[in-house]
């Protein structure tokens, strides 16, 4: 699913214009960003929690020209699945047998 098409499914759902959808929207990534970049962490129940992992430098590789680069110390944000979203997804999986035993 793209911003576009959750736009449109908004604008549907809520019976609004796109154009106050598109706000709506715009809204919600915005203030999950700026949660991030204070370095707040998000959680939505039943869905997941968004927070931000701090990653040290570290000496790389250029695969291409095997050259050591210096790779900067770097924030990034990280997604963890909620336990109700996964038990959702995952509820028509056919259940897995178990491995035989000799």
């Amino acid at each position: 699913m793209t911003k576009s098409v959750l736009i449109e499914l908004l604008a549907e759902k809520a019976n609004i214009p796109k154009v106050e959808s598109e706000k709506i929207v715009n809204s919600f990534f915005d203030a999950m960003v700026d949660a991030l970049k204070r370095g707040e962490s998000i959680e939505i129940r039943g869905f997941g929690s968004f927070r931000i992992r701090n990653y040290k430098p570290y000496t790389g590789r250029n695969p291409k020209t095997n050259q050591s680069v210096a790779v900067p110390a770097k924030r990034l944000p990280f997604f963890r699945v909620g336990k109700e979203l996964k038990e959702f997804i995952n509820k028509d999986m056919p259940s897995s047998k178990p491995l035989p035993t000799k």
